[in-house]
C-alpha cells in the first residue's frame, strides 16, 4: 500500500512551524507496513488542494490531509473535499454532542462556529476524535482512500491510532517492512561506499541500503520488503553480521543509539566510571553523556576548565606547561585528563583544548585545532585533531570523536583482559 502524506497551511510553507506531523506519520506508517511514497506540503488555497488530491489519486492507494480542519474561515479543507468528491455538508448530531462535551469541560461557551463543526461531507465516513472538536473524514475513490484529520498534532495522532490504523488493518493490504541502522565512525560516505562496494551489490533485492551521512557519522540503514517478517529479519541481521566483519571497527551502535549511550553501556558492563574535563568542548561531552537516563551509575561528573586558571588550580595543570607548550598542546591535554581522573576517582576520563572559533586561530595553531586525551586503567592517550573554521560544528565534531576516542580505548582494555 502506497501513501502519500498531504499537509494543508501556509504556516508550514512559511517556516512558521514545523511540519511534524508528517515524520510521525511516517514513522508510525512503516510500523504497520505502509510505504510513504511522498510528502506534499500546499497551501490555504482551493486550487492548490483540489490539484494535490488529483495527482495524489493518480499515483498511490492511501491519502493523508492534515489541516485546514478549524472552526475558523481560513480552515477550507471541508469545503475543497466536498468539491472533489461533489458531495455536500450534512449536519451530524452525534458530533455536535462531542464538540459540546468537549468544549463545556474546558469552560468554553459554545458558537456557531463551533456548531459548524458538526457539518460534514455527506459521503464521508465520520472518524471521531477523542482529543478535539474536529472529526475526522474517510473517503474512498476508484480504489483510493482519502482520510482527513485536523493539524494538531496530537488530535491527528488519536485520530490515527484509534480509527485510522485499526481500519487500515482490517483491509489486509499491508506488507512486511523490516529496517535496521548501522552507526558508523570514523569514515566518509565516499570511503566507506568504496569498502563495502563487494557487500552493498550482493544484498539481495528485496533489501534496500541508504547512505543517511551526518557531522563525523554515516548511518547506513537497510530496509526489506515482503510478506514474511521473520524472514525478513533473520536476512537483515545476516547481512548486519557480514557487515560487522567487514568494517568492525567503524560500526558503534544500531538504530536510535548514540555514541554516548553505548560509551555508558560498555562501562556498565566493565564496573567502570568516567569523568571529564572540558575546555573547547564547554560542558557539551558532559550534556551528551547525561542526556541518557542512568549515566548517574557510571558518570562521576565533570570540569569546564575554560580558563588557565581553572585547569592549574582545579585539574593541577603545571603553569609552566601551560607557559611552555600553550594551553592548546598535547602535554596540557594529558595533564587535564589526569588531573580530572585523579579528582573525581574515575576509571576513565576525557580531556579536550582547542580552539573552537571562529577567532583565537593561528599559523601555527589555526582555527578548528582540537587536542583530545583519553585516560585509563592502561595510562593516557591523546590526538590532535583539525577540524573547520564553523565554531559549532567544531564543537560537535569534537565530542564525537572524543567520545569514540574513549570506545576505542575501553575496547581496547576489553580485549587485553
Amino acid at each position: 500500500m502506497k501513501t502519500e502524506i498531504i499537509t494543508i497551511g501556509d504556516e508550514i510553507l512559511i517556516g512558521q512551524i514545523v511540519d511534524t506531523n508528517s515524520a510521525w506519520m511516517g514513522e508510525q506508517l512503516n510500523l504497520h507496513g505502509i510505504e510513504v511514497y511522498q510528502v506534499t506540503s500546499v497551501h490555504d488555497d482551493h486550487d492548490h488542494i483540489l490539484k494535490a488530491l488529483a495527482n495524489a489519486e493518480k499515483e498511490v492507494d492511501l491519502v493523508l490531509i492534515t489541516g485546514g480542519l478549524g472552526p475558523t474561515k481560513d480552515d477550507i479543507t471541508k469545503h475543497c473535499l466536498c468539491e472533489y468528491f461533489n458531495t455536500e455538508l450534512v449536519y451530524h448530531p452525534e458530533v455536535f454532542e462531542h464538540v459540546q462535551t468537549l468544549l463545556s469541560s474546558r469552560n468554553v461557551s459554545i458558537n456557531q462556529l463551533n456548531r459548524d463543526q458538526a457539518l460534514l461531507p455527506a459521503s464521508c465516513t465520520v472518524l471521531h476524535n477523542s482529543a478535539g472538536t474536529a472529526s475526522g473524514m474517510w473517503f474512498e475513490r476508484n480504489g483510493t482512500i482519502f482520510v482527513s484529520m485536523p493539524g494538531v498534532p496530537f488530535e491527528m495522532e488519536a485520530i490515527m491510532t484509534e480509527e485510522v490504523f485499526p481500519r487500515l488493518m482490517k483491509l489486509g493490504n499491508a506488507q512486511s517492512i523490516v529496517h535496521k541502522t548501522i552507526l558508523t565512525l570514523g569514515l566518509p560516505e565516499s570511503t566507506l561506499s568504496e569498502k563495502i562496494e563487494g557487500w552493498e551489490s550482493a544484498l539481495p533485492g528485496f533489501i534496500k541500503l541508504a547512505y543517511l551521512p551526518s557531522a563525523l557519522t554515516v548511518r547506513l540503514r537497510l530496509s526489506a520488503y515482503g510478506t514474511d517478517k521473520s524472514l525478513l529479519e533473520a536476512e537483515i541481521e545476516k547481512q548486519v553480521k557480514e557487515l560487522q566483519h567487514i568494517i568492525p571497527e567503524y560500526i558503534f551502535g544500531f538504530d536510535d543509539e548514540n555514541m554516548a549511550l553505548v560509551i555508558g553501556r560498555m562501562l556498565v558492563e566493565s564496573s567502570k566510571t568516567l569523568a571529564v574535563a572540558e575546555s573547547c568542548t564547554g560542558g557539551n561531552i558532559a550534556h551528551s553523556i547525561t542526556s541518557n537516563a542512568g549515566s548517574s551509575a557510571y558518570f562521576k561528573g565533570g570540569v569546564v576548565a575554560y580558563s588557565n586558571e581553572i585547569k592549574t588550580r582545579l585539574l593541577e595543570v603545571p603553569p609552566v606547561m601551560i607557559e611552555t607548550h600553550g594551553a592548546v598542546s598535547q602535554q596540557v591535554a594529558e595533564a587535564m585528563a589526569v588531573g580530572v581522573q585523579k579528582a573525581m576517582n574515575a576509571d576513565y576520563s576525557i580531556a579536550t583544548t582547542g580552539i573552537a572559533g571562529p577567532d583565537g586561530g593561528t599559523s601555527e595553531k589555526p582555527v578548528g585545532t582540537i587536542w583530545i586525551a583519553v585516560a585509563g586503567p592502561s595510562g593516557v592517550k591523546s590526538q590532535e585533531f583539525i577540524f573547520r573554521h564553523n565554531r559549532e560544528r567544531n564543537i560537535i565534531r569534537s565530542t564525537q570523536t572524543a567520545l569514540n576516542f574513549l570506545r576505542k580505548l575501553i575496547l581496547k582494555d576489553q580485549s587485553a583482559k
